[in-house]
């Protein structure tokens, strides 16, 4: 079930300027996962056939390789799997997704509606990696399925798939690897079981920029811009239920259908005008209310928000398409252990002992990945953007690793225990993928990165 978006709150009083601006910043953060979601969707499927990262609606752009800092699609990008990634338009019906067995490979296929709520994960920690079919439905849809056909609902028509494969990095693993990519399919329901079934082409559209990061198109709109994007999207992205006050507010606002800024109260429209900046320091500011600890923001509240809007808000911006944490959990830190901002200018270290090294599963693994204050990787002289438990790293004489980041070349007896830093202020994430139950809970927490002049 969806919530109405008409005509509540009509008889309402008029807004003045300042109630519509506060309004308007609930609706802003309300709004921008969804957003953020289509501008990535605008851009990754601007192409006629897969090439590269693209590929239009409906089938897999699979990421080959893993990025590098001249990419900057995607912020929080991962240099530990591989991406395969697909955009579903399901007014058009249904899609069935088919998944190999991978071979004990630890892999997740995460679906994700428009409004980045995880509706379904198949992979080696919740279906073993065995071989699946899942048909992927609209909210319209009410069809039978065939028997051997698993159903994963969706609110929204528009939908998501992030494949996440497992790579050492190496060439002869990027084979194993793309084998398996060269498995993952998706057909419309309409041709499914055709043993040569035809995919229509994209169709490129020329107005939309492809050099500008999808999120920061969103963060460059003014208010107008925003909100008339909003109004279309809702018209196939419709609010839960749980929505229903939201939806008076954006019922109240006039932000619903073919919203047109220039047609509203002189009132309204000023305080609407004041919304983006307000709202983008909100979402920023959620930082500092999540979990803190040893200098690490810990945050278990992705890939199921309710109506905690600003987390889901933040979220988008961090990294759209956050997994749920008993999948992938993210530490982030942007200050030391002492509370100082991370910055290039000085060196640090991040002691490992075996006791307590970021705990998972055994089919899981963890990464320490280098980020700019922008969420994009960093370029450096090795070409090294993360440390995980796949590297082999130089132990201390009683067991623990020192992990060291900074500028600056370390020197040959620490080279393989380094993660370069850019000059200026940087972000770390630690990556615990298929974390135990201690990490999900509180019960452990990643130690303190330390400043070491």
């Amino acid at each position: 079930m969806t919530a109405s978006i008409h005509g509540s709150g009509a008889q309402q009083q008029p807004l003045t300027e300042e109630k519509a601006f506060q309004l308007g910043v609930d609706a802003y953060i309300y709004g921008y996962p969804l957003l953020v979601m289509d501008s990535f969707r605008r851009v990754t499927t601007n192409v006629a056939v897969p090439q590269g990262t693209l590929a239009p609606m409906g089938q897999f752009a699979h990421h080959r390789s893993f990025p590098d800092a001249s990419d900057r699609t995607i912020a929080g990008a991962s240099v530990d799997t591989l991406y395969s990634l697909a955009w579903l338009d399901l007014s058009r019906g249904p899609y069935v997704l088919h998944l190999p067995d991978v071979n004990n490979r630890f892999y997740m296929m995460a679906i994700l509606d428009g409004w980045t709520e995880v509706i379904g994960n198949p992979g080696t920690r919740t279906t073993g990696g065995k071989a699946g079919d899942y048909a992927i439905t609209g909210p319209q849809w009410t069809g039978v399925l065939p028997d051997e056909v698993e159903q994963i609902k969706s609110g929204t028509n528009m939908v998501w798939l992030i494949g996440r494969t497992y790579s050492s990095g190496t060439a002869r693993d990027y084979d194993a690897v793309h084998a398996i990519q060269d498995q993952y399919t998706l057909v419309p329901l309409s041709i499914f079981g055709d043993p040569n079934p035809t995919l229509d082409e994209g169709v490129v559209d020329p107005n939309i920029d492809m050099t500008i990061p999808p999120r920061d198109q969103i963060d460059n709109l003014d208010a107008a811009e925003f909100f008339t994007r909003l109004g279309l999207l809702l018209k196939n992205n419709l609010p839960t239920p749980q929505d229903a006050p939201m939806v008076e507010i954006l019922n109240r606002l006039g932000l619903v259908g073919d919203f047109d800024m220039s047609k509203l109260p002189t009132s309204v429209a000023q305080g609407l005008s004041r919304v983006p900046e307000t709202a983008h320091k909100e979402i920023m500011g959620q930082y500092a209310r999540q979990k803190q600890a040893n200098g690490w923001i810990i945050s278990t509240g992705s890939g199921h928000y309710g109506t905690d809007y600003l987390q889901r808000a933040l979220v988008a911006y961090v990294g759209v398409g956050g997994n749920l944490p008993a999948d992938a959990f993210y530490p982030i830190a942007r200050f030391d252990g002492d509370g100082r901002a991370l910055n290039g200018a000085s060196s640090y270290a991040m002691r490992l002992t075996k006791a307590d090294g970021p705990p998972i599963h055994p089919q899981g693994f963890w990464s320490l990945t280098m980020y700019d204050n922008e969420y994009f990787l960093v370029a450096n002289s090795i070409n090294r953007y993360s440390l995980s438990s796949r590297d082999k790293f130089q132990e201390n004489p009683d067991g623990s690793t020192g992990l060291y980041i900074q500028n600056e070349f370390p020197g040959a007896d620490k080279q393989a225990n380094w993660l370069p830093a850019p000059d200026g202020e940087f972000i770390l994430m630690l990556r615990l993928y298929w974390p135990t139950d201690e990490a999900v809970d509180g019960t452990w927490v990643p130690p303190p990165v330390r400043r070491m002049d």
